[in-house]
């Protein structure tokens, strides 16, 4: 079979680890039968210093025509000059809204081989950890309305922020003043509900909803579908949590969880926090899904531009991205299953990245790594 990959790298270790998930993809296709063609396109940093937008209209356009996107990463002190609109980190933001990937699929799962650099103790991580956060992606704070205006005498011109100030009976001091709006509709809610349920029946069959509906409306609304939705799958148990106690629970008590289903910015932090739980951020996937089977594969850490051509970062959240590719986009689970076991198998015969390295353990750099965990298929 042949299949249209579009490659958008993007900045600092992003090249780095997105060759060598390629280079899994290759050897994959060489096990399999599979010929993988690639579109590389421009995206961050990288777009913006050759065509002054860190998204083109050419790099949407070929990620629409392929059958699954690999992402690398966005982003450096270069651009942190440049207007929001204009920064690097748009193009992602944009590119999941363009392509309408609204389901964020963030797995955190501790390698046995890895639990000694997990930060917590050994007794909360010795039956294992799997969950799988499900991050809402195209609504809420980063998508609703946001602007700054100027104050004077207590007033100013902008619309949104005029009216804040009127309910809330206040009189703020002169200045500058910005605002970010969170913003959701049931429609966005209910369908990362189906997402999440869904996943969980395929799964353990629980689900926590992560929310503030003490203070938020929009969260409440959020409990309100889920809790709706909830009829629609009785099998699978449903609890709610607010985001703040989430994260705490995350350390203390890890395995209570299975699915997480939660907001835009929620989802953020919290699958963050769950990547230093299983030792480095440089081991964690995710997936960007839509409907349909199209979707943006990349790993959750940034740019490292302090990393970058050095040969230290860990390809293998990019690595096991291109096996969550190969799984949900492409439908070929035995070709997803032999990349993650090559990792499994990389680990077990103690070979690790500087950021996973222990005194025993083999150190390797980053096409080192990619070259043995393509040789392990």
């Amino acid at each position: 079979m042949k299949y249209d990959i579009a490659v958008t790298a993007g900045d600092g270790i992003g090249p780095e680890v997105t060759d060598e998930a390629v280079k899994v993809l290759n050897r994959i296709g060489e096990r399999f039968g599979h010929v993988f063609r690639y579109d590389r396109k421009l995206v961050g940093g990288a777009a913006i210093d050759s065509t002054g937008n860190p998204l083109p209209d050419e790099t949407v356009d070929a990620c629409k025509r392929s059958d699954a996107t690999l992402f690398g990463a966005v982003g450096g002190p270069a651009w942190d000059g440049l207007r929001g609109e204009l920064r690097p980190e748009q193009a992602i933001l944009r590119l999941r809204k363009e392509l309408g990937l609204y389901a964020n699929l963030r797995p955190a799962i501790v390698f046995e081989e890895l639990s000694d650099a997990s930060p917590l103790k050994y007794e909360l991580l010795e039956e294992g950890l799997d969950i799988l956060i499900v991050r809402e992606l195209t609504g809420g704070i980063y998508f609703g309305p946001k602007g700054t205006a100027e104050i004077e005498n207590g007033r100013t011109k902008d619309g949104i922020l005029s009216a804040c100030i009127d309910e809330g009976n206040m009189r703020p001091a002169d200045g500058r003043a910005a605002y970010d709006t969170e913003f959701y509709t049931e429609s966005e809610i209910r369908r990362i509900g189906v997402t999440a349920f869904a996943m969980a029946r395929k799964r353990r069959n629980k689900v926590v909803s992560v929310d503030k509906s003490n203070v938020l409306e929009t969260s409440r609304l959020w409990r309100e579908i889920m809790e709706s939705l909830h009829e629609e799958y009785p099998d699978v148990k449903l609890e709610h949590m607010y985001a703040d106690n989430a994260a705490m629970q995350l350390i203390r008590d890890p395995n209570q969880f299975d699915v997480i289903v939660t907001s835009n910015m929620f989802g953020d932090i919290l699958s963050d926090e769950a990547s230093q739980i299983t030792g480095s951020i440089g081991m964690l996937p995710s997936a960007s899904l839509g409907d349909g089977n199209f979707g943006l594969y990349e790993p959750i850490h940034g740019s490292a531009p302090d990393i970058a051509g050095k040969d230290l970062a860990n390809p293998i959240a990019s690595i096991l991205s291109a096996a969550m590719l190969l799984r949900y986009s492409l439908s070929l689970a035995d070709e997803a299953n032999a990349a993650e076991a090559a990792v499994s198998k990389f680990l077990k015969k103690g070979f690790r990245t500087p950021d996973i390295c222990a005194d025993w353990s083999v150190r390797v750099g980053t096409r080192e790594a990619g070259d043995l965990i393509a040789d392990f298929i």
